[in-house]
């Protein structure tokens, strides 16, 4: 078979970059969960590029993504956002980034992790789509729609299901690089 790279990075070097460095690598520590979460969010109804060109903006912003300060933020703090040029300024996003961080802790005292909370949707494995050049991209799932159900009933916002494919994917819980792209193997468990 010729190797042939997923097309989606286009000529974007910072694409680029996340494809062959994170998109699709299996994540289980909480932390990178939680960002993984928060961006996803930001993303609805953008491009992913436009969020991946602020990450570091989103970064700083909200604290390394320490879900633990983002639960204790002020009025004024979240005001500060609103005006923070560097980050996609969404007051209903905004809020939902202190409302998700509390639902994240809870659910860590319920499972000990999010990590386990949330691989419990792939049975902690790692979907292989067998995705070729051509194929229609995958937007939703069963998974994906568990998932979200689910993480609504908790109390999480701005998770639909075509948000919590997006985040499976750049989870590592899925893997719908091209069988073609030399990513696919890199990233596929056994």
């Amino acid at each position: 078979m010729k190797m042939e790279s997923c097309q989606w990075p286009g000529d974007d070097v910072l694409m680029k970059k996340y494809h062959d460095e994170e998109w699709g690598v299996p994540v289980f520590d909480d932390k990178k969960l939680f960002e993984f979460l928060v961006l996803d969010a930001f993303q609805a109804g953008l491009s992913w590029r436009t969020v991946l060109h602020k990450r570091e903006a989103f970064r700083i912003a909200f604290d390394n993504f320490d879900y633990k300060k983002i639960t204790k933020y002020s009025e004024d703090k979240m005001l500060s956002l609103m005006s923070d040029t560097g980050i996609i300024r969404n007051k209903l996003k905004i809020k939902s980034t202190t409302t998700n961080a509390q639902a994240f802790i809870k659910v860590q005292k319920e499972f000990g992790t999010f990590s386990k909370y949330i691989w419990q949707f792939t049975n902690g494995k790692t979907i292989d789509h067998e995705c070729k050049k051509g194929d229609a991209p995958i937007v939703t799932t069963a998974e994906s729609d568990a998932m979200s159900k689910d993480l609504v009933s908790r109390g999480f916002k701005f998770v639909g299901s075509t948000i919590c494919y997006a985040f499976m994917q750049a989870a590592g819980m899925c893997n719908d690089h091209w069988v073609s792209c030399p990513q696919h193997k890199l990233v596929k468990r056994p």
